[in-house]
C-alpha cells in the first residue's frame, strides 16, 4: 500500500471529504468541514444548574466572580468535568465591557443601569475600556483546556436595550422609540456598542479564544426590516472587524427566526437557532455555506429521558437534512440551560449526540 501523502509541515495531508483529526470537531463543524461526530456544547453550561457552581460562586453579583480570573476559570472548567462537550464557553457576561456606564447585574433580575441612556451626552459615558481580568481568565484557561474556548459579546440591539430601558424589558418600548424618533442618535449608540464589542472580542481572541459568539439575544423584538435598517450595519461592523482574525463567528438570538437571514447577511459563519424554527427551515433561510447551531428546547431537558432522547434525535434528523452539502451543525440548546436541569440529563444528552452521529 502506498504511503499516505504528507504535507509540507510533516503532518499527513487530508483528502477532501475526509475527517481532519487535527482540527477539533467544534471548529471543523463551524467551518462546514467533515467531522467524526456532531460536536455539542450547551449555552450556560457553566452555571446555574450545577451545585458546585452555586456553592463556589456565592450569592453576589456575577460580575464579582468575573472580576476574579482564578474563580472565573474554575467556573468555566466545572461543566467539562461532568459533560463530554466539545467546547468550553468563557464564564463572563455580555455587560462586562459596559460597567463604566454604571451597569451591574442584579441577582435574580439581570443587567440594571443606574442612569439609563437618554441623550447624545450619554455617549461620552460609553468608551472602549480594556477588561484585563477577562484577558487573564482566557490565558489561564488556554493553559488547561483540551477543547476550544468560546468567547462572546453582546449584540448591538441587545446591549442598547439594556442601556435605554435601564434593565430587562418585555416590550422594549423606550428602545424602539429612541430608534425610530432619533435615528442619528440611535446609529451613534449602536455604532459605539459595536466598537466596544469588537474591542472586547479582539482582546479575547488575542488571549486565546478559538471562536466567538455574539449574543443578539433580544434582536427578535424587531421586525426584519427594522433590524436590517437600524441594527445590521453595526452587527456587520463587528463581524467584519473579526474577519482578519480567522476564528469562527457565531450569532444567536432568541425568537429571532425572522432574522436568521440577516445574521447570515451580516457575515456570521455560524447562525444559532432557537427551538422555534426547525433546522431544515433555518437552512433555507440562511442559505448555503453557513453552519447552524442548536436547537433543542431547553425545557426538554426537564422531561423523562425517553422524551429528551426523542427530541434530541428529532433535532439531529432535521440537522442531517439541513446540512447535506450546505454547512456544518453544532448541537446545542435553543437557549440557556434552565436552573433546575439535572446535570446527569445533559451528560447523557452529550453522549447520545456523539454516539448516534459517529462516523464509521
Amino acid at each position: 500500500m502506498a504511503d499516505d501523502p504528507v504535507a509540507d509541515d510533516g503532518a499527513p495531508a487530508v483528502t477532501v471529504g475526509e475527517v481532519d483529526t487535527s482540527s477539533p470537531p467544534f471548529l471543523a463543524a463551524c467551518r462546514g468541514e467533515p467531522v467524526p461526530y456532531t460536536p455539542v456544547w450547551f449555552m450556560r453550561q457553566a452555571g446555574r444548574s450545577l451545585p458546585e457552581y452555586r456553592a463556589q460562586r456565592g450569592p453576589g453579583s456575577i460580575l464579582d466572580a468575573v472580576r476574579d480570573p482564578a474563580l472565573a476559570a474554575e467556573l468555566t472548567l466545572q461543566p467539562l468535568r461532568r459533560y463530554e462537550v466539545d467546547a468550553a464557553v468563557l464564564f463572563s457576561d455580555i455587560v462586562v465591557p459596559l460597567t463604566g456606564f454604571g451597569v451591574d447585574v442584579a441577582p435574580g433580575t439581570g443587567p440594571v443601569v443606574e442612569k439609563p441612556f437618554r441623550e447624545e451626552a450619554d455617549l461620552d459615558r460609553l468608551q472602549v475600556t480594556p477588561v484585563p481580568f477577562v484577558v487573564e481568565t482566557v490565558r489561564l484557561l488556554t493553559r488547561e483546556l483540551r477543547v476550544p474556548l468560546i468567547g462572546f459579546a453582546g449584540g448591538p440591539f441587545t446591549l442598547a436595550s439594556y442601556l435605554v430601558e435601564g434593565g430587562p424589558s418585555q416590550g422594549y418600548a423606550l428602545t424602539k422609540t429612541l430608534m425610530w424618533s432619533e435615528p442619528r442618535l440611535w446609529a451613534a449608540l449602536v455604532g459605539r456598542l459595536a466598537e466596544i464589542a469588537l474591542s472586547s472580542l479582539r482582546d479575547q481572541v488575542k488571549a486565546g479564544v478559538a471562536a466567538v459568539q455574539i449574543f443578539e439575544s433580544w434582536g427578535g423584538a424587531l421586525s426584519p426590516a427594522d433590524y436590517r435598517r437600524h441594527v445590521l450595519p453595526a452587527l456587520r461592523a463587528v463581524l467584519d472587524g473579526l474577519a482578519p482574525l480567522g476564528v469562527p463567528r457565531v450569532v444567536f438570538g432568541v425568537g429571532a427566526g425572522e432574522l436568521l437571514s440577516s445574521f447570515a447577511e451580516a457575515g456570521a459563519d455560524v447562525v444559532g437557532v432557537d427551538w422555534r424554527v426547525p433546522l431544515d427551515v433555518a437552512r433555507a433561510r440562511v442559505g448555503p455555506g453557513v453552519a447552524l447551531q442548536g436547537n433543542l428546547d431547553p425545557t426538554a431537558c426537564l422531561a423523562p429521558w425517553s422524551v429528551l432522547a426523542g427530541e434530541a434525535r428529532g433535532v439531529l434528523a432535521r440537522a442531517a437534512r439541513a446540512r447535506v452539502g450546505e454547512g456544518g451543525h453544532v448541537f446545542n440548546l435553543g437557549h440557556g440551560v434552565l436552573p433546575n436541569t439535572d446535570p446527569d440529563q445533559l451528560a447523557r444528552l452529550a453522549e447520545l449526540v456523539h454516539t448516534e452521529t459517529a462516523q464509521s
